[in-house]
């Protein structure tokens, strides 16, 4: 078997959380192996497709509103140096019923960390957006900042970034380690031994299957499915400045406007059934796409009849609530798992891999949030 020199860190997936730690790693000086199955932003991923909303509103969950906010900074920072466009200002609208309580907790939250952002009553929601229906009770947060990634040019930007601050890339998969105490050695698919000090397992959806007896039932990939529709020739109402994207938690669906013409983007936030990331088909089904067309009738009612352009089928990786998982494993003292976006995890891939950095070349504790043992087997969504 070939085998390479040793490096300081290895990093197991070139999805945002693991281009984003080995990113930040090797700007910090150490030397770094990057290593993906498929390649970064591939058809199978979590981090690929077209877009990913950022926006800080998070209910009562403030640490994720402060990584929000650092993660967009840091998107903008990233873009302006790569060069190319990443990020939207689409803005970002939250519907919500009056009095519900997710909206109250976000909108104190917000004003908490100094954010900003204002209020919509239905009235002014039906002035700014009247291609949008809206109810009379009808309430929303608008963030004026946030927007949009480019999910998969953004992932293979930040690899290319990384690779340039002379992290090592290679297209491999890489086998499951065996044994305990301390990892010396990894064996990739082609055939070569990559030895590193520290190894970082940011595999998404893959997880449990590299570490099944552990992470089987506490991370859980579902199958997502997101559909594009047409707006009429010359009708520019669906896409920016005119719409920003929106999230409508009630009914557990979001939206992206029509981004570098491709279409507005909608899908539904609720989990989809079990899904195997590398084995499952990736054709929509009939249910989902009735629900968002009837969902369009009644709040885009001018898309009601409007073709479908494109569809994808992903996955999320959801712990039991929704947190992420940054520990390490029980088993190897220098092994590090990073995972379990759970649908909302791309926005957090800059402040995350700073995060996990951090802990792997200063230590420090991981907040208990994040921790392992947080991470149950029966489902109970709590992240919004």
């Amino acid at each position: 078997m070939k085998a390479r020199q040793r490096y300081d860190v290895a990093v197991i997936g070139a999805g945002v959380f693991g281009a984003w730690t080995a990113y930040h790693l090797a700007r910090a000086g150490r030397r770094v192996f990057l290593a993906d199955a498929y390649g970064p932003g591939h058809a199978r991923a979590s981090s690929g497709g077209e877009t990913r909303i950022i926006r800080l509103g998070y209910g009562a969950a403030e640490l994720y509103t402060r990584w929000a906010a650092r993660s967009l900074a840091l998107w903008q920072e990233f873009e302006e140096r790569a060069g190319q466009t990443l990020f939207h200002r689409t803005g970002v609208l939250s519907l919500a019923r009056a009095g519900d309580p997710l909206a109250r907790a976000t909108r104190e939250t917000l004003a908490g960390v100094g954010a900003r952002f204002e209020e919509l009553e239905a009235p002014e929601l039906a002035r700014r957006y009247p291609q949008m229906r809206c109810d009379p009770d009808d309430r929303a947060i608008y963030e004026p900042e946030s927007g949009a990634i480019l999910a998969r040019r953004a992932v293979q930007a930040v690899v290319r970034a990384a690779v340039g601050e002379g992290a090592e890339y290679l297209a491999a998969a890489v086998a499951p380690p065996a044994g305990e105490g301390r990892l010396e050695v990894v064996r990739a698919g082609s055939g070569e031994e990559l030895r590193a000090g520290d190894f970082v397992f940011a595999c998404g959806p893959w997880l449990p299957k590299i570490f099944p007896e552990l992470l089987g039932g506490r991370i859980r990939p579902t199958r997502q499915e997101v559909f594009f529709f047409g707006a009429p020739a010359g009708d520019r109402r669906f896409a920016p400045p005119a719409l920003p994207a929106w999230i409508d938690f009630g009914a557990e669906i979001y939206g992206v406007p029509d981004l570098e013409e491709r279409g507005f983007k909608i899908g539904l936030d609720r989990h989809g059934p079990a899904f195997d990331p590398d084995a499952g088909e990736r054709l929509v089904t009939a249910g989902p796409l009735a629900e968002v067309r009837g969902y369009l009738a009644r709040r885009f009612p001018d898309l009601a009849g409007a073709p479908l352009v494109e569809a994808r089928v992903c996955q999320y990786e959801n712990t039991s609530n929704g947190d992420f998982l940054i520990d390490r494993h029980p088993a190897w003292e220098n092994v590090w798992l990073l995972g379990g976006g759970s649908g909302h995890g791309f926005k957090h891939g800059p402040a995350l891999g700073e995060y996990a950095a951090a802990r792997l070349t200063g230590g420090g504790e991981v907040d208990p949030r994040f921790r392992l043992a947080s991470k149950k087997t029966v489902p109970e969504r709590a992240v919004f």
